[in-house]
Parts: structure tokens; C-alpha cells; sequence
């Protein structure tokens, strides 16, 4: 991430992308505006971006597909604004791989906030690091270093994950063998602030699952504690 943030703001309401411009530019971040996918995509030629934030409800290509389309080609965080009763879009921007979400209408401040822990929480596949610093924890096939905030495979190859991903696994890592519920999760993740009965920590550990698990339906990693939560075995 560079000294300055980079922001990509995709967005077809011109007053809000006014908004989140003139909002984040006082707190020292680099915005750039985008009204559709098009324009997206143009930016992303010209530069290189440490968050996306995207509409749902785009013309042309919608806001789930653009972020897929990242998720898929690019190492950014994702944020997706949704309006109250898109709890489906939601769900779906989730699996798809957005760190976060925020819904319309919002408070700058509460968007900050969001911002800021995704970038914060951001992990860097970039560089291997060099193994005799690492802190890592193994399991199964994989690595993950806590210092890096990477997971490796046997190959030594860094598995792509967002950063509540990566939050959660180590949380998982830091306490394996122990039966964690929703509430316990999100506080050892640091996202108190996502509501414990959300289905977004069941997405994620389905995603989780999806990367780590040789059978990801018949999960020996994370598992799953009928009525209690979930356990980590390593």
C-alpha cells in the first residue's frame, strides 16, 4: 500500500461520488471517480488501487461482477454499498469476495471507519517473506504466516484471501481446538461492529473452506459444532 491510499470509487450517483471525494480527500486519500464499469476499467489501466468502492446497483455491468472481476485480476480491497433491503446482493457481494459492506443511505464518518479497516487489515501477496522471521502456524497443506498476512501452500505459493479472510483464520489459528462461536469471531477478528446473527461469518468460513479443505463439504479443518459454532483442528 502506498504512503497515500489509492481509492477507486465506482459509482452512478454523481452527488455521492462528490460526496465520498471531497469526504476521504480530507483524511489524505488518493480518489478516483468512476460512474460505471467502463470507466472502472479504464482506471485500473492507468493505476494501481489499494480499495474499490462499489455500487451494487450499476448500469451495464453491475457491481457484483465488477467485483468478482477484481477479486479475480487485481490484489484490492472491495467494499460494496448496498441500499437496506439488498440483503441478498449483500450476501452475494460477500461470496463473491468483498471485504466489506455499507449501506445506503450512510454517514461519511461510518464509511471512513469501513475504509480504514480494510486497508488496514489488508493483507500483501506480493513478496514471500523470508521464512526464518516468519511466525507461522501449519495445518493441513498450508502455512499461514501471521507476519505477512499470507497463507502458503505446500508449494510455497500464496493463496489469495481478503482481509476478514485472513482475520479469521487467525483466529482460528490462535485458538485451535477450541469451539468458537459467531460472537466469539467477531471479536477475536476485530468486527464487533458486523451483527453475530449476520450470515456473513458462515460465507466467509464457506470460502475458507472452498481454499483449504481437500473436501471442502466434508470439512477436517474447520469444523462445524452443531448448536455451538466452530472448531479449528491443525
Amino acid at each position: 500500500m502506498t504512503d497515500q491510499p489509492k481509492i477507486l470509487v465506482v459509482d452512478d450517483d454523481a452527488d455521492l461520488r462528490w460526496m465520498v471525494n471531497k469526504y476521504l480527500s480530507k483524511y489524505e486519500f488518493s480518489v478516483t471517480l468512476a460512474e460505471d464499469g467502463i470507466q472502472m476499467r479504464k482506471a485500473l489501466d492507468k493505476d494501481q488501487f489499494d480499495l474499490a468502492i462499489l455500487d451494487i446497483n450499476l448500469p451495464g455491468e453491475d457491481g457484483l461482477s465488477l467485483a468478482r472481476y477484481l477479486r479475480e485480476n487485481h490484489q484490492i480491497g472491495i467494499i460494496m454499498l448496498s441500499a437496506a433491503a439488498e440483503v441478498f446482493d449483500r450476501i452475494v457481494g460477500l461470496e463473491m469476495g468483498a471485504d466489506d459492506y455499507v449501506t445506503k443511505p450512510f454517514e461519511p464518518r461510518e464509511l471512513l471507519a469501513r475504509v480504514k479497516s480494510v486497508l488496514r487489515r489488508a493483507s500483501s501477496n506480493t513478496d514471500i517473506p523470508d521464512q526464518k522471521n516468519s511466525n507461522k502456524v501449519q495445518f493441513g497443506r498450508f502455512s499461514l504466516d501471521l507476519e505477512s498476512h499470507q497463507l502458503l501452500d505446500d508449494g510455497n505459493q500464496a493463496v489469495a484471501l481478503t482481509s476478514m479472510e485472513f482475520d479469521l483464520l487467525k483466529a482460528f489459528a490462535e485458538n485451535p481446538n477450541k469451539v468458537l462461536n459467531r460472537d466469539q469471531l467477531l471479536s477475536l477478528s476485530h468486527n464487533r461492529d458486523w451483527d453475530p446473527f449476520d450470515r456473513s461469518i458462515d460465507i466467509r468460513i464457506t470460502r475458507l473452506r472452498r481454499k483449504i479443505e481437500a473436501e471442502p463439504s466434508k470439512p477436517q479443518i474447520i469444523k462445524t459444532v452443531r448448536g455451538a459454532g466452530y472448531i479449528f483442528s491443525c
